[in-house]
């Protein structure tokens, strides 16, 4: 059986490293579907298991925090990141840096 976009999406993201990001439209065309990343948005929100899938290293495109369902939301995601290692310029993640490259 051929799994779901969404299923798609979870098994991309459960491989993102620490320290490492990846945005929203990479995760879409890592899954298959370039143009869906408001699906993996919607995907990321309802993570069954954060231990598994690390949302929080999922970013918009240019680095911006574009929500987090999780704890108190943002300052969870970027207290989460920061403690992993990704680097930052002002409230941004420095993609040239922490961009995960697969």
């Amino acid at each position: 059986m051929k799994k779901s976009f969404t299923d798609r999406v979870y098994a991309v993201a459960a491989t993102i490293p620490k320290g490492k990001v990846a945005t929203y439209g990479q995760l879409a065309k890592l899954a298959g579907n370039a143009k869906a990343a408001r699906a993996v948005g919607s995907a990321m929100r309802n993570n069954p298991s954060r231990k598994t899938v690390p949302c929080h290293r999922v970013v918009g495109s240019t680095g911006a925090f574009t929500g987090y369902a999780f704890g108190k939301g943002i300052p969870t995601k970027k207290a989460l990141l920061l403690k992993e290692g990704v680097k930052f310029t002002e409230n941004k993640v420095n993609l040239k840096l922490s961009l995960w490259k697969k």
